[in-house]
């Protein structure tokens, strides 16, 4: 097949081909959506970037052939094209194109490379911290494997009801100091141990933001398990994130799996930015030694490590007694009126807020 004679390749002429071809995560085609940039026709070669909202190789590869179908089929074989096709930025997943948790605005994967280090303990209260000051917030429990948030919050007995939504049976989630709350473990027993082939995992991931009513929220904050997996792919293939937080202790064996965890988010097919990095359990103070500070972990080794991948450090929080009975209690210690912990979970979400531009 040689070019068509009656079709001259233009630059209107090919935008208009490349009109009919669809985003399929957005519902719209690329030119409406503006993702078609660095245009150019060449002595018949036609070179442009494509922008894709799943980082996902095989999505790329699906967006690169419909690209090269369109431009074949409006103006014959002979056309040779340099057609790349790159992650869409979070910035670029504007509330109007997204169909994913359209109303929420920022949306940020709390993640750790290893488990144990604290990471639903600070997902819950930055979520807390987030609402007291005037945000309306949400927090998902992605942490399949093993969910806390309901024990955080005190709401293991909760239930999310079903609400109709244009026409759509949703779920509502449940609300506790502020904070709107779904996790798997609203629908497990408590008992029983979840097992999930990699499949059913990243299905009901995915219905806990695709089928619930969420509503519009300045912030969600994602729970995110330990490691870098399956879970992590299909949530950035599902979910436009704002940006993750890595939590670590400053031990040098947690440190390591938070370096490949900040190294997950860079990779080409995720390419998630990297708002910044906590300490967790940096010291810990006794009660009746109140000046003093012992580093039971290690010191500074997030600190060191965040500057060393030059990602911001977001601050450091203690070990303490308090936090933890806090947790179990159901009730996060950031809503302790005025003692350290909550000093320090309110100073790590006061740089949070200026780091991602939003300074209180």
């Amino acid at each position: 097949m040689s070019q068509k004679e009656n079709t001259e390749l233009t630059k209107e002429a090919l935008v208009s081909a490349l009109s009919g071809v669809m985003e399929p995560d957005l519902g719209k085609d690329i030119v409406s959506l503006g993702l078609i940039s660095d245009l150019e026709i060449t002595s018949g070669k036609v070179k442009m970037v494509v922008k894709s909202s799943s980082p996902a190789m095989h999505a790329r590869q699906r967006m690169q052939e419909a690209v090269e179908f369109a431009i074949e089929r409006a103006f014959g074989s002979d056309v040779k094209t340099e057609i790349s096709i790159v992650p869409m930025a979070a910035e670029d997943r504007t509330l109007e194109t997204r169909k994913v948790l359209p109303g929420v605005k920022h949306i940020i994967a709390i993640a750790s490379g290893k488990g144990g280090v604290g990471k639903s303990t600070v997902s819950s209260n930055l979520a807390v911290a987030l609402a007291q000051l005037g945000y309306k917030v949400g927090i998902c429990d992605a942490d399949i494997y093993g969910p806390s948030i309901p024990t955080m919050f005190g709401v293991v007995d909760e239930k999310p009801l079903p609400v109709e939504v244009n026409g759509k049976q949703l779920m509502k989630p449940v609300e506790k100091y502020g904070v709107k709350i779904l996790s798997i473990g609203f629908f497990a027993d408590p008992d029983q141990a979840i097992v999930w082939r990699g499949p059913m995992a990243s299905k009901a991931l995915k219905q806990l933001f695709t089928e619930a009513d969420w509503g519009d929220l300045d912030y969600m904050i994602i729970d995110l398990p330990p490691g870098t997996g399956d879970i992590h792919l299909s949530l950035v293939q599902t979910v436009p994130l704002t940006g993750a937080v890595i939590v670590s202790t400053p031990q040098d064996v947690a440190l390591a799996d938070a370096r490949k965890a900040v190294g997950m988010f860079k990779l080409e097919a995720i390419k998630v930015p990297v708002i910044g990095m906590i300490e967790n359990m940096a010291y810990f103070t006794p009660p009746d030694a109140p000046d003093k500070k012992y580093h039971i972990f290690g010191r500074d080794g997030v600190k060191r490590l965040a500057e060393s991948m030059e990602v911001p450090f977001l601050g450091e929080l203690p070990l303490m007694q308090t936090v933890r009975e806090a947790g179990d209690a159901g009730r996060p210690a950031v809503l302790q009126s005025d003692s350290d912990a909550s000093a320090a979970f309110r100073a790590v979400v006061a740089k949070l807020l200026k780091v991602s531009g939003k300074n209180v």
